[in-house]
């Protein structure tokens, strides 16, 4: 049997082990699957006849490269700055690597010697990235096919959102991913972009009040902030010349406005340490961001600050997180704001048995052909089954359990470090995938070009 080795059991890693042993009869597979928690990683193969687990800590380097060189294929599901010493291993032992994650300097380092075995070390192909890649560049190549076609704009949004039955708060968000990712969300230096051929910063104290409205098509109205770094995807997806490109974050109308007033408090701010704040409550917490006064109470303090009235929505908001509860205590020693902000917002956000998340993701393409300008607007949605195999799982792994497989196949076979942007990575895979309900539905609409209107800010 050929083996593919699994390495990483976490969440996300539910819907590629159950494809991968779906698959695994016809396609005479075994499935490894490797974790620092061997009960983890047991979990997720359900005693399947075609599924090993091994304890491995991906640190314990012989272990590592013993796994590695059994397998035929190796997949790591780890957290990305944990990848390229597997990867090393891989070119070692001329072992097939495929990554959900962004392709990091060190990894691209590897390209020419991955070229040289003749090795596919496929990366960014799970959500976003990946299928945003592969749905993006079939409808820019279909749209250069006609040679006549030329691209004036580009946006792409996803979004991990809480499903519509499963929206129980006034933030209509609960924590669908990495909690942590999610509050430092923008950080590390201002959002970039080009519309109508001027470019754009957005510093990091003003991006969630400069927000584009969205109608994804018979999906609803959303509202989206600028990703931190639009401008690399002209190499990426050959736009050099495009005039407007633009990636974002998708939520519901109105959060951005709310997030923001944490922003403006200074309580996302990952760079320093909150003295004693393992034993400080809630109350504290939000006290500590607010002026000396021993007159007026934190709540007054607060609306005062912000500028909001007691009937504000933006207050209820506040008020339904609990942050001004004079008994709950943080407990988290030497934490940082971001860190504290965490453990409330988890209160309030975590995604409850019985709860369900939802994928929802919308490009924009604008072009010139024969001198007629239209648009097209691409978009998808899809809500997880469970908190097994939730919209994320399935969004993010099921690209990565195709790709796999195909690469063992032959049928994706150029070598090289890549991201899947070439036809004969997307095609198939894009195909499958609407096998498992990832679709985009397409409709023409007038060209619109850069909107001022549609944004806020």
């Amino acid at each position: 049997m050929r083996k593919v080795l699994v390495i990483g059991a976490g969440r996300s890693s539910s819907s590629l082990i159950k494809y991968l042993l779906d698959k695994s009869t016809e396609e005479n597979l075994q499935i490894i699957v490797a974790d620092v928690s061997k009960q983890s990683a047991e979990a997720k193969l359900q005693n399947h006849a075609n599924g090993k687990s091994i304890a491995l800590d991906v640190f314990d380097t012989t272990a590592r490269k013993k796994a590695i060189q059994n397998a035929d294929i190796v997949v790591s599901m780890l957290p990305a700055r944990f990848h390229i010493e597997v990867a090393k291993d891989c070119v070692t032992y001329k072992k097939h690597m495929v990554t959900a994650s962004y392709i990091s300097k060190e990894m691209k380092a590897l390209d020419e010697e991955v070229k040289k075995q003749g090795l596919v070390f496929m990366n960014e192909i799970g959500l976003d990235p990946g299928i945003d890649h592969m749905s993006a560049m079939q409808v820019i190549d279909r749209i250069r096919d006609n040679n006549d076609a030329e691209l004036l704009l580009f946006e792409s949004f996803t979004g991990g959102l809480v499903a519509p039955e499963s929206d129980t708060n006034l933030w209509n968000y609960k924590f669908t991913w990495n909690p942590r990712n999610v509050v430092l969300a923008g950080q590390g230096g201002a959002a970039k972009f080009i519309q109508e051929g001027k470019y754009k910063y957005i510093p990091y104290h003003k991006l969630f009040r400069r927000t584009e409205i969205l109608h994804v098509n018979g999906n609803g109205k959303f509202e989206a902030y600028a990703n931190r770094d639009s401008l690399k995807y002209r190499e990426v997806y050959g736009l050099e010349d495009v005039l407007t490109l633009y990636r974002g974050t998708i939520r519901r109308i109105g959060f951005s406005r709310a997030w923001n007033m944490f922003v403006q408090l200074g309580m996302t701010d990952d760079s320093y340490i909150i003295e004693d704040s393992e034993h400080m409550s809630y109350r504290n917490f939000t006290n500590s961001f607010l002026a000396y006064n021993l007159h007026d109470s934190v709540e007054l303090k607060l609306r005062s600050y912000l500028k909001i009235d007691q009937d504000d929505i933006m207050w209820e908001k506040l008020t339904e997180l609990d942050i001004f509860n004079a008994n709950k205590k943080i407990g988290i020693k030497d934490a940082t704001p971001a860190q504290m902000l965490q453990k409330i917002l988890m209160d309030s956000w975590t995604l409850q048995e019985e709860d369900k998340d939802m994928i929802v993701m919308q490009h924009k393409f604008g072009y010139e052909y024969q001198g007629e300008k239209r648009q097209i607007e691409s978009s998808m949605m899809v809500i997880g089954e469970d908190q097994t195999y939730t919209a994320m799982a399935k969004t993010v792994g099921l690209p990565v359990g195709i790709a796999t497989v195909k690469i063992l196949n032959g049928e994706i076979k150029t070598p090289g470090v890549q991201l899947p942007i070439t036809k004969e990575v997307y095609e198939p895979i894009l195909k499958e995938l609407k096998e498992y309900g990832i679709e985009f539905n397409e409709i023409k609409v007038p060209y619109l070009g850069y909107n001022p209107e549609n944004v806020n800010g």
